[in-house]
């Protein structure tokens, strides 16, 4: 059994497999998934699981490098901001594009993943590193 705290298959797949560049997106359960993109759907009710505890166990696995956000985030300010300020250095450098950008690029991400988060605009694309 791993000893690591991610234990959902499906995402520690993903994590695994991904190399530098690659995007995992973490998304409310509203975030549209195009077709064609990997959808590891976590959600079980409004709420759970929360963004930030999602957010959390991947960055214990993932290295990132950077991370793109929807500017509209900055006009509501979703709880889940606390989480990804707390979280800034394992984040890496901060983009800001539109939600119809960002939207636009879920449909490179190597995966969406969908929490319960039922609080507007509480996505961010993960953009992955390397550890050497």
């Amino acid at each position: 059994m791993k000893k690591t705290p991610l234990l959902n298959v499906a995402l520690s797949r993903v994590v695994a497999g991904m190399g530098h560049g690659d995007i995992l997106v973490i998304g409310d359960a509203g975030l549209p998934v195009p077709p064609g993109v990997e959808v590891i759907d976590l959600a079980l009710t409004p709420g759970i699981p929360d963004f930030s505890s999602v957010l959390r166990v991947v960055l214990s696995e993932l290295q990132v490098e950077r991370h793109v956000l929807a500017e509209e985030m900055k006009d509501v300010v979703p709880p889940a901001m606390v989480e990804i300020e707390r979280s800034q250095r394992k984040l890496g450098k901060r983009e800001w594009v539109s939600h119809e950008a960002f939207k636009a690029l879920t449909r490179t991400a190597r995966a969406v993943v969908r929490t319960g988060e039922c609080q507007p605009y509480t996505n961010i694309a993960l953009i992955s590193g390397v550890i050497f």
